[in-house]
């Protein structure tokens, strides 16, 4: 019952900040725990879920290349710049940040709660995406601001 609260909470929250992501999310959620004999399947998707998330953000990030709208020639201006090269490294920051995250997850379930706090908070109150390459994207954005660095 207290699940049921928790999400129905959630849920709340999610349709005061007409946050239409996290809605359908909980929908899910709640339809699969409704739901008989998706207990494994629940598990499945806290298993992988993350790595089916990111497989989806990578065809979503890929998918300029694969219409033209990214060429070599794109590639390699990113060389050419400072925020290019910040840029890089703010991927590879967060992909070594993201798997030492995994193993803290791993070895700390109970930090989940306060990260899906943090979360729900930055999604629903400060219209935030909950995505890892968008973090990247983020970060670069900072130091951009931060260098005063013209994206041009």
């Amino acid at each position: 019952m207290e699940s049921w609260l928790f999400l129905g909470l959630i849920l709340i929250i999610a349709l005061l900040a007409k946050n239409t992501s996290l809605i359908f999310a909980i929908l899910v959620v709640m339809a699969l725990k409704f739901l008989p004999l998706t207990g494994k399947l629940m598990i499945l998707i806290e298993k992988q879920g993350i790595n089916w998330g990111v497989t989806i953000i990578s065809i979503a990030i890929l998918i300029p290349i694969a219409v033209g709208r990214i060429s070599f020639s794109d590639l390699l201006q990113v060389f050419q710049s400072p925020a290019g090269w910040i840029a890089i490294g703010c991927g590879i920051l967060v992909a070594v940040l993201s798997k030492h995250g995994i193993s803290l997850l791993a070895t700390s379930p109970q930090i989940t709660v306060a990260l899906l706090l943090g979360t729900i908070i930055g999604v629903v109150a400060l219209q935030g995406v909950a995505a890892g390459p968008v973090i990247a994207s983020g970060i670069a954005y900072c130091i951009f601001s931060v260098l005063q660095l013209n994206l041009n």
